[in-house]
């Protein structure tokens, strides 16, 4: 079942329904800090750690939704939009000053495209190599199960080409929440 536009947007142009993009970018964000990717699979439990898992999810919902028709590619950008604002309201939480937040922003912005990037290429790679490497720099050393991280990520990546808008939407599952062996 696909969503129609008329669902997302409105009469006059882009307004769209803000309060399920937050839903799914909490679902990501939840998702993203599921124990046993930092116990299992060995993500560093760190504030690098965290915002690479976070990446890594985001990618992987926003390679779904610009595989659909109209309007995903907006809720994939709303996406984006929501996750800075909510990387903006964590720096100011925990005490960034007003003048250093659109310097740390820019860090975070240039560290997730980038990373965004490295993630992105690795999955469309038909070999785990560019996968493994992109899993564990963050990592480094201190990475474990890389080949069974790297068949979880795949195996999520390939759930998610089943997935269209509506079902992205709803509320469901969006990752195993176990590892595969």
């Amino acid at each position: 079942m696909k969503l129609r536009g008329e669902m997302f947007f409105g009469l006059f142009g882009r307004k769209r329904d803000a309060g399920a993009v937050e839903a799914l970018y909490r679902r990501i964000s939840d998702a993203s800090r599921a124990p046993f990717l930092y116990t299992h699979f060995g993500v560093p439990d760190t504030l690098e750690g965290r915002f690479d898992s976070l990446t890594l999810h985001t990618v992987l919902t926003m390679r779904r939704l610009r595989g659909l028709p109209p309007p995903a590619a907006d809720v994939a950008q709303d996406l984006v939009d929501i996750l800075f604002r909510e990387i903006d309201r964590s720096l100011r939480e925990i005490g960034i000053g007003d003048l250093s937040v659109p310097k740390k922003m820019k860090v975070f912005a240039e560290t997730f495209y980038g990373r965004a990037r490295v993630f992105e290429k690795a999955l469309a790679a038909a070999d785990d190599e560019a996968l493994h490497a992109a899993l564990s720099r963050p990592a480094g050393e201190k990475a474990g199960n890389l080949a069974d991280f790297a068949r979880h990520i795949r195996h999520a990546d390939a759930t998610m080409t089943t997935y269209d808008l509506a079902y992205i939407m709803s509320g469901a599952p969006l990752f195993p929440d176990a590892p595969r062996s």
